[in-house]
């Protein structure tokens, strides 16, 4: 009976040293596993939850407009950290630094007294506290002081110095161009901030840290720190006098008109530059740029698509001007369809001219009826559409351009049907933006050169141009010469006879289009009111064009809601106010034809000493016949000559002084023995005494002079 105890006894106990054993060889086995294979992985792990590296942020380029004044800079901050227990600072280092460094630190932050942060420093380090803030938006003067400070100007590894830097993105002209001039937030990238991240953010740095509580990470005294490359400069093509010119002009209308949204762009003519965009919209808090409309925002154009129209019409030779067109009074059929003029204007046959000049719907509908909607010609039609690039973006240096839409002739899948062409002409069924409908105007101002529209003039770095952006051309020629110069008289006819005649001015000339669409108002059919597009497009001055302009605003609910009081309005202030203040747009004097001179503006009747006459005659540039030989003359006119004749003074009587200075006239007559007086300044203009009258010794003479 003890033995079979006994070896039960045995038995269990062999059994848990199986187990055992297995186990060790188990938890061995794995051991020699995990730092084999899995040995890396595990120590990569546990290194990244002690010790990384952590991003260093660069600091971002300046953003310039065309005339260097700065649109954004990054203006750097700084969060000031001490670490009491760093491992270099000795109690007796701590000790002897700890007052003066309170006293240092009162200046910058007047949270306790120097007596406060010192002892305050004192329970941080009792407590084993690694990242004591000192500082939270330390300027970078401050910063310069704060590295000063005892026990701090040993640095951030034997001191306890702790700096991160962040970075303020800042716009000195506050909302002024702002959707243009953009912003980098998390992923979301603006304008030309954001599309031009790459060249001005710069790129990351890292540094060696170390973790030594929950979020709280301490630089390694390391010398694999990767210091952050800074981000270069950029200069736009934005002028920002005018664009703040535009943005105030555009934000007027909106005001008044209590309009959704609108835009404005002003763009350099021979270059395509942008030299202003402007896009507001309402926000809770009033007006604010939260969308770039001018490049993101594609709807029906209306009327100045009729720019389009017209030059396909003139291109091939089935229209001049001074033709004549059946308006029947405004109003028209097509295939079931009614189609009017907007505005009444009671005519019934009129030229091309005027029917494009007063926008008239059913004028320009019938002509492109007539010439591309039989024998299939709609093609055509297209055709010259994509020659004028209205089926493809820009190209301009922004993100998000909205696609062009044009149908293709006689595609089911375009929705294409019988009174699509004379819908299309007028600018319905089609979607473009401002910024491509601009497009076309600035090249029918340049002659028929198209220009990519662009805004980035050069980058820089460290203050030296390192890439300069010169203007692409895109097309040579849009259109011949002939049809470019016709188009542009029927521009100008816009502004003195047509539509915008209410805003013409007499200080310079300028030429567009106006455009009131129905937004959503497919084929005109009868439906629920839904809000107007108003428009204008055009450039100045008029004889030589320097710049370009598209105005849009964005459902006008009051005081009217036409192209020419909402859009065209807003044009004519940016042109007025540029006039006043860009001297490019001015003629030298110099430069302009030599006026052929009146015989009021010639230096006639004069009279002096011919030496002095001669003299100023020469000096003035001004041609003449010299037919005198004494020392008083006269200056006549002959035809068309200036001459030079003697004056002479007959004896015994009273000599004829009109016309001299009054040096000239006091030596002719004191040397009669005559008595002058005078009265006022200048020429001899009346004399007392008539010539020729009998002379006396002593006569009184007086003079007039002006």
């Amino acid at each position: 009976m003890a033995t079979l105890i006994k070896n039960e006894v045995l038995i269990r106990v062999y059994i848990v040293m199986l187990v055992l054993v297995a186990l060790a060889v188990t938890i061995f086995s794995k051991a020699v596993f995990i730092s084999t294979t899995e040995g890396k992985y595990w120590r990569g792990m546990g290194d990244s939850l002690y010790v990384r590296y952590m991003p260093i942020e660069p600091v971002r380029g300046n953003i310039f407009a065309t005339d260097g004044s700065l649109l954004a800079t990054s203006l750097p901050y700084y969060e000031i950290r001490f670490d009491p227990n760093a491992n270099n600072i000795t109690d007796a280092v701590f000790a002897n630094n700890v007052d003066s460094l309170g006293l240092c630190i009162s200046y910058i932050n007047n949270m306790y007294t120097a007596g406060g942060w010192r002892d305050y420093l004192k329970i941080c380090r009792a407590k084993g506290e690694r990242y004591v803030l000192v500082k939270e938006r330390a300027t970078i003067e401050e910063y310069d002081r704060i590295k000063r400070f005892p026990l701090f100007r040993l640095g951030k590894y034997k001191g306890g110095l702790i700096a991160a830097q962040k970075n303020n993105r800042e716009h000195p002209f506050g909302s002024l161009g702002l959707r243009t001039i953009g912003y980098v937030k998390d992923d979301l990238k603006i304008g030309l901030e954001g599309f031009y991240d790459n060249i001005v953010g710069g790129s990351q740095g890292k540094e060696l840290m170390h973790r030594v509580g929950r979020d709280i990470w301490l630089p390694m005294n390391n010398l694999t720190e990767v210091q952050p490359k800074n981000g270069d400069d950029i200069t736009t093509t934005l002028d920002i006098n005018l664009q703040d010119i535009t943005q105030e002009a555009l934000l007027r209308s909106l005001d008044y008109h209590d309009a959704d949204a609108g835009c404005a762009i002003v763009m350099e003519v021979k270059t395509g530059a942008i030299r202003a965009m402007a896009n507001m919209g309402r926000t809770q808090d009033g007006w604010g740029e939260i969308y770039n409309y001018a490049v993101g925002r594609k709807s029906e154009p209306g009327s100045t698509f009729k720019l389009a129209s017209m030059l396909c019409l003139l291109e091939d030779d089935f229209v001049n001007l001074d033709d004549t067109i059946d308006l029947n009074y405004g109003k028209t059929r097509f295939y079931e369809r009614d189609l009017e003029d907007a505005e009444k204007h009671g005519l019934k046959i009129t030229t091309v001219r005027h029917a494009f000049e007063i926008s008239s719907n059913v004028g320009i509908s019938k002509l492109m009826q007539r010439y591309y909607g039989e024998n299939k010609r709609a093609a055509k039609f297209i055709s010259h559409l994509k020659d004028f690039n209205l089926d493809k973006v820009t190209g301009i240096d922004l993100s998000g351009e909205a696609e062009p839409f044009i149908k293709e002739a006689y595609d089911s899948k375009y929705d294409w049907s019988g009174t699509t062409l004379p819908w299309m002409s007028i600018g319905y069924e089609t979607a473009l933006t401002p910024l491509q409908m601009l497009n076309l105007y600035n090249a029918v101002a340049n002659d028929g050169e198209m220009m990519q529209p662009y805004l980035l003039s050069d980058i820089q770095r460290f203050g030296e141009v390192i890439k300069t952006f010169k203007p692409t051309i895109v097309k040579r020629k849009i259109a011949s010469k002939k049809t470019i110069a016709k188009m542009k008289e029927m521009l100008e006819g816009v502004i003195l006879h047509g539509t915008m005649k209410d805003y013409k001015t007499t200080k310079y000339n300028y030429a567009g289009k106006t455009g009131t669409a129905q937004v959503n108002y497919s084929k005109l059919r009868e439906q629920d009111d839904k809000g107007y597009q108003a428009s204008f497009a055009g450039y100045f001055p008029a004889e030589n064009p320097v710049y370009s302009c598209i105005v849009v605003v964005y459902n006008p609910k009051q005081y009217g809601y036409f192209g020419a009081s909402c859009a065209g309005s807003v044009f004519r202030e940016i042109a007025d106010k540029a006039f006043t203040t860009k001297t490019e747009l001015h003629q030298s004097i110099n430069r302009r034809e030599k006026p052929i001179m009146t015989a009021a503006m010639l230096p006639q009747a004069d009279a002096g000493s011919s030496e002095d006459i001669d003299f100023l005659l020469d000096h003035l540039n001004f041609r003449y016949y010299k037919q005198s030989k004494k020392d008083f003359v006269t200056l006549k006119l002959g035809g068309d000559s200036l001459k030079m004749v003697d004056r002479t003074f007959p004896q015994n009587v009273v000599p004829n002084v009109i016309g001299m200075r009054l040096k000239d006239a006091l030596y002719v007559l004191e040397n009669n023995d005559l008595k002058v007086g005078v009265n006022g300044y200048g020429v001899v203009r009346r004399q007392s005494v008539p010539p020729g009258t009998k002379a006396v010794k002593g006569t009184y003479i007086a003079l007039g002079l002006e």
